[in-house]
């Protein structure tokens, strides 16, 4: 999986934030930490579909997984984004506002 190139396109989609984020070279550093939100997030996903769906497909409770790891975490960053205004933005408020809305496992 591709986690990163995932992190950074739901972070462009926040344009506010991705540009801020972009504009005080923070980008690289929260695409690292969303990338790693969403790997943790798809597995424990996985982990909770394929206990839900025992004998299903490994490649569909992943694909699932993957469409609910992307879910979340554009909830997250919609929050996130929302939470401050543009300016104030830190990529530790950002992050620590991704990590605190995790509502599964």
């Amino acid at each position: 999986m591709q986690y990163k190139t995932i992190a950074l396109e739901l972070l462009r989609q926040q344009t506010e934030l991705y540009e801020h984020l972009r504009t005080t070279r923070r980008l690289m550093p929260a695409m690292e930490s969303s990338a790693s939100e969403l790997k943790a997030s798809h597995a424990a996903w996985k982990e909770t579909l394929s206990k839900a769906k025992p004998g299903s497909n490994p490649i569909q409770i992943a694909s699932e997984a993957m469409e609910m790891a992307i879910q979340e975490m554009e909830g997250r960053l919609r929050h996130a984004s929302q939470a401050e205004e543009p300016e104030a933005f830190s990529l530790d408020q950002a992050m620590a506002s991704i990590r605190s809305h995790s509502s599964h496992g």
